[in-house]
This record gives structure tokens, sequence and C-alpha cells, in this order.
């Protein structure tokens, strides 16, 4: 169990400390080795019955797929984990990692399973893996007294949301691996910036999230730009209409658009969903988000001109395509916070970060077209955005800008720093040193991982 503000980094070294002195057997095992080295490193004996699932299991497929979002990544003709393990219990992580490193397994952690790029539940490397879901491990403890929270890597956010409601005094927002962002980020900058009381008093500010999709025009086979803007102001009412009416008057805001609600109800509000929405349906566990998607991002540092915006809006309305793009706002605590604070580097001289999505139906025959769509927009927006390098949220995964290739079990650091300046900028050498420190032998190792230096 972690606090808040450092659980990705912590989770890491518990692994890493535990599987110093472990060294690797033949990859010939099973899972009864497996069960027996857990049962023997850790402080519980494990059922084998609740936590580990083969593929010969009826719950197999069921488990695999439970919070996998993107479906592009559950073909079946994939590669599948030899086993599931679902741990109950902190050792038994710290086990797990001992013992598929001594069976010669590859690892694949998972947490919520919404990497883009399904590296958390698949790989491209031709060895065995395991996947290691932590969807047992998910307990919440708030303290009131000093403004903390410790949680488990299972937990989902919108657990901790409800869990803030309950204690009423205390806010947790975004998501911390890669950095995290939430609607408070002009305010209070990262989740990995910050541990941030969430009743607001007192305070005037504004998040203002833009997303661009297309839309069915009153005509039959009519397309049109579709332009939705979610705002969350720290404030009331008359307090925002008077900024906007100064600062964005272009809007038109009126006191009809503007609804006042408590800062747990925003979540519902900036998910889509309907005011008044009860707030137990933050402990829905699974995401009821499923499809096929592909994602890019980019940061942008220079208002893009009407020429470029007229370019992105005909690449939306081409046929078949079901797109949006996501802008949003950076600047306020975000440009005070110095690039090297943490891995996180998109800071001071950014107007907002754009996001790139589409999708496209099951059955579909052609899904290359609509990935092709994707990366032909991104070439499109070159002129536009940030450059030298051209960064991107770590977070919003995307292959396409660069993987590891692993062979005999080394990563090319060469190879690794054409994505790992995208994501990291000057952060990606201290990364580095870090992982040459805590795992020399690059046990944690996905296509996207930071490498070791040799």
């Amino acid at each position: 169990m972690a606090s808040v503000s450092s659980l990705s980094s912590i989770l890491l070294l518990q692994c890493l400390i535990f599987i110093c002195a472990a060294t690797p057997t033949s990859p010939a095992s099973t899972p009864e080795n497996f069960i027996q080295c857990v049962s023997k490193n850790s402080e519980l004996s494990v059922p084998v019955t609740t936590t580990l699932f083969t593929p010969n299991n009826s719950s197999f497929n069921s488990i695999l797929d439970s919070t996998a979002t993107n479906l592009r990544f559950l073909k079946p003709s994939l590669p599948k984990p030899e086993f599931i393990f679902t741990p109950l219990h902190d050792s038994q992580v710290q086990a797990a990692v001992i013992c598929l490193r001594k069976l010669g397994l590859q690892l694949r952690l998972r947490s919520g399973g919404h990497d883009f790029e399904g590296v958390s539940y698949t790989s491209e490397s031709q060895a065995p893996f395991v996947i290691i879901d932590l969807v047992n491990l998910r307990r919440i403890e708030v303290n009131i007294e000093d403004t903390s929270a410790w949680v488990q890597a299972g937990a989902t956010n919108g657990e901790l949301y409800y869990e803030s409601l309950r204690k009423a005094d205390l806010g947790i927002g975004g998501y911390i691996t890669g950095g995290g962002y939430g609607s408070l980020l002009r305010k209070y900058g990262l989740a990995a910036d910050n541990v941030v009381d969430a009743l607001i008093v007192d305070v005037n500010d504004l998040f203002l999230k833009v997303t661009t999709t297309v839309a069915n025009g009153t005509m039959i086979g009519q397309r049109t730009i579709a332009t939705t803007y979610e705002a969350l102001f720290l404030g009331n009412t008359n307090g925002l209409l008077r900024i906007m009416d100064h600062s964005f008057p272009e809007l038109g805001l009126i006191k009809k658009d503007c609804v006042e609600m408590s800062w747990i109800e925003t979540a519902a509000f900036l998910e889509g969903r309907q005011n008044g929405t009860p707030v137990e349906y933050l402990l829905q566990s699974k995401s009821i988000f499923k499809t096929f998607f592909k994602a890019k991002s980019d940061f942008i540092k220079k208002p893009i001109p009407d020429v470029g915006l007229e370019g992105l809006w005909e690449r939306l309305l081409e046929k078949d395509i079901q797109a949006a793009i996501i802008w949003t706002p950076y600047g306020g605590k975000m440009s005070v916070i110095p690039e090297s604070d943490s891995p996180f580097p998109h800071r001071k001289g950014i107007i907002f970060m754009s996001q790139y999505f589409n999708t496209w139906n099951i059955g579909e025959k052609h899904p290359e077209k609509h990935i092709n769509w994707n990366r032909k927009l991104y070439e499109y927006m070159a002129p536009y955005v940030s450059m030298s390098p051209r960064e991107a949220y770590v977070n919003y995964r995307d292959l396409d800008i660069g993987r590891n290739k692993k062979m005999n079990n080394t990563t090319s650091f060469k190879q690794s720093r054409v994505w790992g300046e995208k994501y990291f900028k000057a952060n990606f050498d201290r990364l580095v040193s870090v992982k040459s420190e805590v795992d020399p032998d690059n046990f944690f190792w996905h296509e996207q991982s930071v490498p070791p230096l040799k």
C-alpha cells in the first residue's frame, strides 16, 4: 500500500527490491511451480482456485477481457498469457515478481487495463508472459488529520472519488501513473505533483476542455463539426460570468448554461452523465467504454491558424470516420512547476494538449484504414505542434512513435530514446540512470519501458 502521490513508484520499487537476489531458472515452468514459489515467498498461502487462471480455466477469457478497453488487443490471433494471477495481498505481488523471474517468465502488470496500446495485458515479444492483475488490491484509507490518502494499486479513480465524498474534506484528481491530469490541473498541477483538498472555498479558476467531433447534419447524408465545451469553474455562477464576459465573450456564456454542484458531482458531469446521477456509479470497477480505437497526442505551443483548422475539419468529415479531437488547456499551476520536478515534462509554454481519437465498429473488414487515418491526421498536424522533440503524453501510449525491440534480453538505448524524449524530454536520461541502478537486467520490460544502460 502506498500514498497516492507516489503509488506507482513505490509499487515498482517494492518489486525491484525483492528481485535483486533472485536468479532465473529454466523457462519450462508450470502454474504449479509458480504457486509453490509464491506460497513460499509471501505472507499467506495462495488459494489456487480463486487467484490463478490458465487458458484451460473457464474464467480465463472473462478475466483477460475484464478491464481491457481497446478491443484491438483482444483478437484471438494475438499472444495470450501463460496464466493470470490475481494476488490478494501486497506480499503476493512481491513474491510473484521473484517467482516469475526465477521461472523465466515475462511480466505484464495490470491495474485498470486502460493502456491505449494494450501493453498491460499483451506482448509483442515471443517470450511467454504472465499477467499480474491487481483487481483484488483496491483498499483505500483516507486520513483527514494529515490530509493524505493511501490506496492499493488496483483501486479505480472512481473508488478514490467516492471515498473523498465519504470523507468530504479530501479530494484526489487525475491519474497518477504517467503524471495524471484531471479537471483541477490548472489550479493544482498533476496528480503526481500533489494530493489536494478538493473542497474549494473562495477560489476562482477555470478548467475548459474542448471536444470536437463529427455530427450528423439536419439533411440526409450531411456531416458537420460539433464542438463541445466542458468546463469546471471553482466558484459560483456570477463570478464565472464576470470572468467569461471579460476574457472569452465569443463563447456567449449565459446563466442558464451553468449548473452549480458539489465537486464530487462534477465527476459525473465531465463524463457526460446526466445531472443528478447517483455517485455510487463511481464504484463501478469495470469500464463501460469498450471499443476498437486508435489514439495519438500532441502538445500545442502556438495558436493553430485558421488554415490549419480548416484542414483539420476536412479530415474529420471524411467518409466513414468516427473521430474526436480533445483539447485540454494548460497554463496556471502547470506553467509554474519546473520540467525536472517529475518525469512529466510538459509544463511552461504549453497552451493545450491535443488528443486525436477515432473508433470503428465491431466487424469492420478493414480496420487498418481507420488506424491509417489517425496516422495521416498526426502527420498533417506536424507544423502546428511542439517540435524537437514532438512531445507526447505517456498515458496516451502510442507505439507508432517508437518501440523497444528485445533481442537476447537487450534493449537499445538509441531506439528507446526516439520515443523516450517525446514522453519525458530531458528527464529520459534520469529515468535511464534510475533504471540502470534498480533493474539492470531489464526484467521490467515492455514495448516502451525505460531501458538500462548496458
